[in-house]
């Protein structure tokens, strides 16, 4: 068993409790709502703590704990197992912790929720409602309601859900660029059940890489980690919740522990603010994160690696490779190159990095300072999808069949030389996780009649009769046939 299990507080486990925010969603040219942009200081100190002698975070308390929600979740149970990724292997063994057995009626989770907007957004944990048939949102005074999952993001474990009401409180965006080591903060939430908890810590640490979420390019998955620790105590139950300065603004979503008991045990990470704006917006937008790419193989320069490279300021992120048609290539940066800046802030980690590049969308233009030798640059690079091109790209929804799908680049067919197929991309509570179907699965055929979007695969179960037969293929090749 590894020294520290780094822990998803789950909503699977019973009581995650999350951190409600206020937050203002204002709209852009286009009639979108956005949220975080413009919005006003609600307190301003002019030193590192209150003015009041000593410490006292009862403004900042007050200014969040209304707006922390308990978000409970049901699971509808079914005779086969779970394929979520499961976080939870290394500390509960093989069986993981999928609670998908035979014969039992729904289970119940539970985790936090930080509103954003007035008309009811809020913020969580992907993790939080992932699979759920049914979310609820209990407010600080008792108030429940349903809740709409808008949409999630396993690559920054975000979700945005939204009940149907006005008039709610919010909280204020901050800036996570400014959070600083060693400065106090809070984190909000419902551990344990417990409703509306306040706790206090600093800032131990900042880019935090935990290797905590899935990492698989075949199914989609591209993590972004650059997590703020704390010392603040987080248990089971704050997931979803917020990390607050002493202005009671957000900086951060509490995502998860590392512990060797499942409990406290002195270390916290929340996920930057200024990520969970960019997401918040894209699925707002979009119902999916429009993700940026540079193009480019990183990796983090030790004083070893220095010396073998010649490098002599231990400074900034290595190119370590260059995609031929990617965003970097195209600017004209190169392998052994090393990148100081990302629009002008400091990027000294990969997971630094990855976060300032995970603010933008395709099409962006983004500021890349960069060191060649003795010489440092500027250079304009303008971000790619992870086809390679500026487009948004869109996911098609199949609600009847219970996941999202993607159409394959060519890229994709002609890696697992196809003609045909779809990928799915999420698996939702409905038919086919029910069959046992894995996310990042290519349907090719239905019935031996080839699929190439979601509506000819709509209407090939629509038309079936008796059996239906499914094949196709998994990113690492493997072909598979599902029958029901």
């Amino acid at each position: 068993m590894k020294k520290y299990i780094v822990i998803f507080a789950a909503a699977a486990i019973g009581g995650f409790s999350s951190l409600a925010a206020y937050k203002t969603l204002e709209g852009n040219d286009a009639g979108t709502t956005r949220f975080g942009e413009g919005a006003p200081t609600m307190v301003r100190y002019t030193s590192a703590t209150p003015p009041e002698s000593g410490i006292d975070f009862t403004t900042a308390a007050d200014m969040t704990v209304h707006s922390v929600v308990h978000v409970k979740t049901t699971y509808q149970q079914s005779q086969s197992s779970s394929n979520m990724f499961d976080p939870f292997r290394d500390f509960f063994g093989d069986g993981g912790f999928n609670f998908q057995f035979p014969n039992q009626g729904p289970q119940q989770g539970s985790g936090s929720g930080v509103i954003i907007s007035e008309d009811g957004y809020i913020i969580t944990n992907n993790h939080v409602v992932d699979g759920a048939d049914k979310v609820d949102v209990t407010l600080n005074d008792n108030r429940s309601y349903k809740a709409t999952v808008i949409g999630t993001d396993p690559n920054t474990d975000l979700a945005l859900i939204k009940v149907n009401e006005k008039g709610l409180p919010f909280i204020n965006f901050g800036n996570s660029d400014d959070v600083k080591v060693g400065q106090w903060v809070l984190a909000v939430g419902n551990p344990f059940n417990l409703t509306s908890t306040v706790t206090a810590g600093i800032v131990s640490a900042k880019g935090r890489n935990i290797n905590i979420l899935e990492n698989n390019p075949g199914a989609g998955k591209y993590p972004i980690e650059s997590f703020i620790q704390t010392d603040a105590a987080v248990n089971p139950g704050n997931s979803g919740g917020a990390l607050v300065n002493t202005k009671g603004e957000l900086i951060g979503i509490n995502s998860a522990i590392a512990s060797q008991t499942g409990s406290f045990a002195g270390y916290s990470f929340a996920i930057p603010v200024n990520i969970v704006r960019k997401v918040a917006n894209d699925l707002l937008e979009f119902g999916e994160v429009q993700r940026a790419f540079l193009g480019v193989s990183i990796q983090n320069i030790t004083s070893d690696f220095a010396d073998e490279k010649g490098i002599k300021d231990i400074v900034g992120v290595y190119i370590s490779g260059v995609s031929p048609d990617g965003a970097a290539a195209d600017a004209g940066l190169k392998e052994g190159d090393v990148i100081l800046k990302i629009n002008g802030i400091d990027v000294n980690s990969t997971s630094g990095l990855q976060e300032q590049v995970a603010r933008n969308r395709p099409g962006d233009k983004i500021t890349v300072t960069y060191r060649r030798g003795s010489s440092t640059k500027d250079v304009s690079v303008t971000l790619k999808n992870k086809d390679g091109g500026v487009a948004y790209v869109k996911t098609e929804k199949g609600s009847a069949l219970g996941a999202d799908f993607e159409v394959l680049s060519k890229e994709e067919k002609a890696k697992l030389k196809l003609t045909s197929g779809i990928k799915v991309t999420k698996i939702n509570s409905g038919r086919l996780r029910t069959y046992g179907i894995k996310e990042g699965f290519v349907i090719t055929e239905v019935n031996t009649k080839p699929v190439n979007t979601i509506a000819e695969l709509q209407e090939a179960f629509d038309t079936a009769k008796g059996r239906v037969m499914i094949r196709g293929v998994y990113p690492d090749g493997t072909k598979a046939y599902y029958s029901f």
